[in-house]
């Protein structure tokens, strides 16, 4: 094979890799009924086309062929583990028969896994916090660190959480399947809030040099999309349209040496007007179809608020007045420290930031924000605003100790650094 050939085959592995591999993951689990061994047969598939694509090609099929490859690596692990327990020689038997069925590893019979393997992990069996640790790892490939700073947990504490939900997902027999609808909408708001964790994650990545992560936010909308097709309830059309209203500032949301540029200084010109058009409708579409009493749900409130950032031709024609009511109603429905620490910004470009200040303030006396590094870059900047030096020097440096974001280091350096 010629070295342009290689290099091809390579940049395609590398790219299946980022675009593909926890799909066939998902599909793998569903072929072999266990994660681990799904997870030992994925990396077994991705090497085997290391050594091989650069000889041969690249398979016209990409994704099948890594399916069908670690499909067949799982059959010969559990023939050579055979004398350790009598249970694999019929798992391996049942995959032998199902190697000539295409259906098990074609892309179109694989397409909705990842659907199917979300639903798994959210199973009613499994605690919400295994449900969410579950499928961040085991859907999205996000490491066991990562889980626990989205959690704000112990490593090891998230590391035992998800063993023991694999174990009961394991012994209690969990389907690998989409619930039945009426079955769905208990399951509903897990897998939802799995969704947004993933993309946040995406989109304002919890460590690592850059400030997103374009794989994780995109999956996350694709997932919010295949729910919306599964079950059109105005929680899942308001969590698709406010990630896609988020996802419409990726463009503008770093320089082009990848430093962090916040919302009032970005070019909203570099907005993506077609996902605001989508997310705005989206909106719309979830208010209006509410079939129960009462206020909104927090994913349709969230994108409300989205859409009016994303309808202000500059940040100073920003209807922040709409924002903060807007927050109280959040607030009243999930009631929270952040959501009230973002109402707590809103009232500051509504009133000043001295009122934005008190409410901080009060916030960080109840001690739950503590640890949280935006809480004290918030008030950072509302004293810098208010020409409260010390204070605000003392407050970016505590968030410069709790940021693990290199962007996010640097813009808060910067902002020590003009401090003098």
């Amino acid at each position: 094979m010629t070295a342009n050939a290689t290099d091809h085959a390579r940049e395609t592995l590398d790219t299946v890799y980022r675009n593909e591999s926890r799909r066939i993951h998902a599909t793998l689990i569903r072929l072999l009924g266990d994660f681990d061994l799904a997870e030992e047969a994925l990396h077994d598939a991705f090497a085997a086309a290391v050594e091989r694509w650069p000889k041969e090609g690249v398979p016209a099929k990409p994704r099948a062929w890594l399916v069908s490859t670690g499909r067949f690596k799982a059959i010969d692990a559990l023939r050579r583990r055979t004398r350790f327990d009598a249970a694999l020689p019929e798992l391996a038997q049942r995959l032998d028969a199902l190697a000539g069925d295409a259906e098990w590893w074609e892309d179109e019979g694989v397409a909705d896994d990842q659907l199917r393997l979300i639903f798994t992990c959210c199973h009613p069996a499994l605690s919400p916090e295994a449900r969410a640790a579950l499928t961040l790892r085991e859907v999205c490939g996000l490491t066991t660190e990562e889980i626990a700073r989205a959690f704000l947990t112990a490593p090891t504490t998230l590391a035992q959480r998800i063993v023991r939900a694999k174990t009961k997902i394991r012994d209690a027999g969990i389907p690998y399947q989409v619930p039945t609808r009426a079955d769905l909408p208990e399951r509903l708001d897990t897998v939802l809030q799995v969704v947004y964790l993933v993309f946040n994650e995406g989109y304002s990545a919890s460590s690592g040099t850059a400030v997103t992560r374009a794989d994780l936010s995109g999956e996350a909308i694709r997932l919010g999309r295949l729910l919306a097709e599964l079950l059109p309830e105005p929680e899942v059309l308001g969590l698709l349209a406010l990630m896609l209203l988020h996802e419409s500032r990726r463009a503008a949301r770093t320089s082009p040496d990848g430093d962090l540029i916040l919302l009032d200084d970005q070019d909203r010109a570099r907005w993506n007007r077609e996902q605001i058009t989508e997310g705005s409708s989206l909106v719309v579409q979830a208010l209006s179809s509410r079939t129960t009493p009462g206020r909104p749900g927090p994913y349709t409130l969230q994108a409300a608020i989205a859409a009016v950032h994303a309808q202000a031709p500059s940040a100073g024609t920003t209807d922040w007045a709409q924002i903060v009511a807007l927050y109280g109603v959040l607030v009243q429905v999930v009631p929270s420290p952040i959501v009230e620490l973002n109402r707590a910004v809103a009232v500051a470009m509504r009133d000043g930031p001295a009122a934005g200040l008190s409410l901080v303030d009060a916030l960080m006396a109840d001690g739950e924000l503590c640890d949280y590094h935006l809480a004290h870059s918030v008030r950072a900047d509302l004293c810098r605003r208010l020409g409260h030096t010390s204070e605000a020097r003392t407050a970016y440096e505590r968030a410069l100790e709790l940021t693990r974001q290199e962007p996010e280091r640097r813009f808060l350096e910067r902002r020590l650094a003009e401090l003098g």
